[in-house]
Formats: structure tokens, C-alpha cells, sequence
């Protein structure tokens, strides 16, 4: 389904980023000449941090950026706050061109549009976890009182309001965490960035903080870029995914989307160990009903009825139990058939891939 334009809240197109000390002259080259990443660190000393990149991110999406160390991810994701000026291309979020805005202007913007959440806490020591909090509205102006019912109430959100008074070393890792996110959603932002924010915790924490986020998320519809290294926290958080190499974006679709119709070798190779059993849905794996009627004759009325958006490890469920075809149906209608070689298929075809 196509997304009108008024929804789309950030509009990335052909952001370039070169490092190094004539990053123009190395940008005209790579164009011209078709030059390499290798290519343009040999000939200029330079490097390309992100290249040629276009995306758009949906008012109220989780848009997860994934690749391995050194693909790009992290470096993108600070041109959207202009941390890091690009070599070129355009930045638009809810319609403001970020790139045509002066000192004082991207400072407002930043305070008021965006909020941030990094792997590094950076609470203040010397302050109480409801100080840390009220920080963005301090930094507004907004009145004593005022900012810290508001940091208060961000507090109760994500379930730390008893620990306002404390301070950040009385917190655990997984609850400062919490606390770097309850600051950046205290000045409400229109977009959130998160760029590896539970990378730094134990597993069992992060998994945790994954489920906290994704209930925040339903709760608070806020556009979030979510910065990973780990494919199955995309799958876990991500509405969609890109996932970056060398600084280009290689694919960007839902988890189905790339798990089922990987781009190239790259991809494949990345989502091999994935399980298709939550990730891919009945409607990816039917047959379109015509085809099958037109093969084999009238559906039978006591087939087992799914929706569309079932997932493969129930449609399994079901198969286990009767070998009759199941019926995947959309809004009521039967749209496709699903038999147990389709489900054996997928699920070999996901086995060889890994």
C-alpha cells in the first residue's frame, strides 16, 4: 500500500558522506569515474562513510537501520540532526529542510523535533533521576514545577516513578537505560533516535527493555530510527528494516519482505539464521485462490480458516493436525490456499538458507 506524502515524517535523498580533507572533489570523482570505496581511500584519503542513500520513514514507525560494524549505520543516522553535516544531498523531517536551517534554528529544531537515545546513558552523576528527566525542559525555559510534573508523569510511564529522587549510580544498567529514554521523551518529540541503545546490556535486560520499548511505542506512536547491529532485535521492534554495506543501502522492506526475497548474496547470507516461524505470515506463503480452484475444483467448505497475517508457526500447527488444505482468508474472503508442501517448501527453503 502506497503512503501519502503527508505521512511520511523524514525524507532522506542521495545523502552522501565523505570523510577526509577534500571530500568534494572526492564525491565528483566517485560520480564521474565509478571509483570504489578502496578507490577513493587510496587516490584522496578519504573515506566514504554513507553513500548515495534515499529512505522515507512513516509518520508512527519503528524504521530499524542494520548492518555490520562499519557499514554506515550510525554515521547516517546522525545526518538527520545534523550531528554530522553531510557532503550532500537533502533532509526533510515533517517538511523542514534541515539542511537550510542556521545555528540558532537547527537548535530549536533539535530541542523540540528530535529526541535522542544513545548506547551511553549520559545521566548526569550529580543529579536525581527526575532532574536527568526535566533536563530538555529546562533547557526550553519551561517553569521549575511545571517541567518536573512532566518529568514525573515520563517517569510513571516507564514504570520508574518511585526512583525520581534517586541518583544514576543507584540504578542498574537496564534502569538507566530507561531513564536516557524517559529524557528523551520528556521534551515529546516528533522523532526519536535510537542508535544501539540496549547493545550495551546482558541479554536478558535487553530483552526486556526491547519488550518495555515496543509497549511505549503502541502507547506513544512516536517515529522512531532504531540504530542495530543484532537482526533479531529488528525483526523484534522494526515496522521495516534497511539494511546498510558500505555505507549503501542494500534492501529496505519488512522482516517478511527480506526474510522471503532477499536483495542479494549479502542479505541472504545476513538473515540465514533467522526463523521464518514468527516472521513469515500466510499470505506470503498461499496460493492464490483462482489458481488453485482452476486446478483443482470447488474449495471444500470444512477447510481450516486462517487470517492473512497468520503467522508460519501457527499455519504448522494447524497441518499437524489435519492434512487438508487451509483457507487464508482477508477481510472475511477466501484470497489463497495453503497446503502442506507450501508450508514444507518455506521451511526448507528457510533450512538451506542457514
Amino acid at each position: 500500500m502506497m503512503t501519502a506524502p503527508q505521512d511520511r515524517v523524514i525524507e532522506i535523498s542521495n545523502v552522501w558522506k565523505i570523510f577526509g580533507g577534500r571530500p568534494e572533489v572526492a564525491l565528483k570523482a566517485i560520480q564521474e569515474r565509478g571509483l570504489t570505496k578502496a578507490e577513493v581511500l587510496a587516490e584522496f584519503n578519504a573515506v566514504v562513510g554513507v553513500a548515495d542513500v534515499s529512505l522515507s520513514v512513516n509518520r508512527g514507525e519503528i524504521f530499524c537501520i542494520m548492518g555490520l560494524s562499519g557499514s554506515g549505520k550510525s554515521t547516517l543516522v546522525r545526518h538527520f540532526n545534523r550531528l554530522l553535516e553531510p557532503t550532500s544531498g537533502k533532509i526533510e523531517i515533517e517538511g523542514t529542510d534541515v539542511m537550510a536551517l542556521g545555528v540558532k534554528e537547527l537548535q530549536a529544531f533539535r530541542n523540540r523535533k528530535i529526541g535522542m537515545v544513545f548506547q551511553n546513558f549520559a545521566l548526569m552523576p550529580h543529579r536525581s533521576v527526575l532532574d536527568n528527566v526535566a533536563m530538555p525542559l529546562e533547557i526550553r525555559q519551561v517553569a521549575k514545577n511545571e517541567r518536573m510534573r512532566q518529568a514525573a508523569a515520563i517517569l510513571d510511564i516507564v514504570e520508574l516513578g518511585a526512583w525520581g529522587a534517586k541518583f544514576a549510580h543507584e540504578l542498574s544498567g537496564g534502569m538507566q537505560q530507561r531513564v536516557g529514554l524517559a529524557r528523551a521523551l520528556a521534551a515529546n518529540p516528533d522523532v526519536l533516535l535510537m542508535d544501539e541503545p540496549f547493545s550495551a546490556l546482558d541479554p536478558l535486560i535487553r530483552r526486556q527493555l526491547q519488550d518495555e520499548f515496543i509497549r511505549l511505542s503502541k502507547i506513544l506512536k512516536k517515529t522512531t530510527i532504531f540504530i542495530t547491529h543484532d537482526l533479531d532485535e529488528a525483526v523484534r521492534i522494526g515496522d521495516r528494516i534497511a539494511i546498510m554495506r558500505d555505507g549503501k543501502v542494500v534492501q529496505i522492506g519488512t522482516a517478511e519482505d527480506i526474510v522471503m526475497n532477499p536483495a542479494d548474496d549479502y542479505v541472504a547470507d545476513f538473515v540465514a539464521g533467522i526463523s521464518r516461524l514468527k516472521v513469515v505470515h500466510a499470505h506470503a506463503v498461499m496460493q492464490p485462490i483462482d489458481a488453485h480452484i482452476a486446478e483443482h475444483g470447488p474449495i471444500p467448505a470444512d477447510l481450516a480458516r486462517v487470517d492473512k497475517d497468520d503467522t508460519l508457526s501457527n499455519l504448522i500447527n494447524l497441518a499437524i493436525d489435519d492434512d487438508k488444505p487451509i483457507l487464508v482468508e482477508a477481510d472475511g474472503q477466501g484470497v489463497g490456499i495453503i497446503t502442506r508442501s507450501d508450508l514444507l517448501r518455506t521451511v526448507i527453503e528457510g533450512t538451506e538458507m542457514s
